[in-house]
């Protein structure tokens, strides 16, 4: 199954720093999003790599962190 995990920042430069993150770890850029509007972060991810990108998110403290089945449109 497919997951979108989404992290809210209180500001754009954590959500930056945590996409830049994502970015420099491997996830492709086609599959992440960043929200400029919302300071947050999207990720569509396989549920095996769902802990390491919910990981790499935490580490750029978001207000919060939660993930959906991804469902295409």
């Amino acid at each position: 199954m497919t997951q979108t995990v989404t992290a809210a920042y209180g500001s754009i430069d954590k959500a930056n720093n945590a996409f830049d993150e994502l970015v420099s770890e491997g996830f492709p850029r086609e599959k992440l999003f960043l929200d400029k509007e919302t300071s947050q972060v999207k990720v569509i991810i396989p549920d095996t790599s769902k802990p390491e990108a919910e990981e790499i998110l935490r580490r750029h403290e978001p207000d919060e962190v939660w993930a959906r089945p991804f469902e295409a449109s």
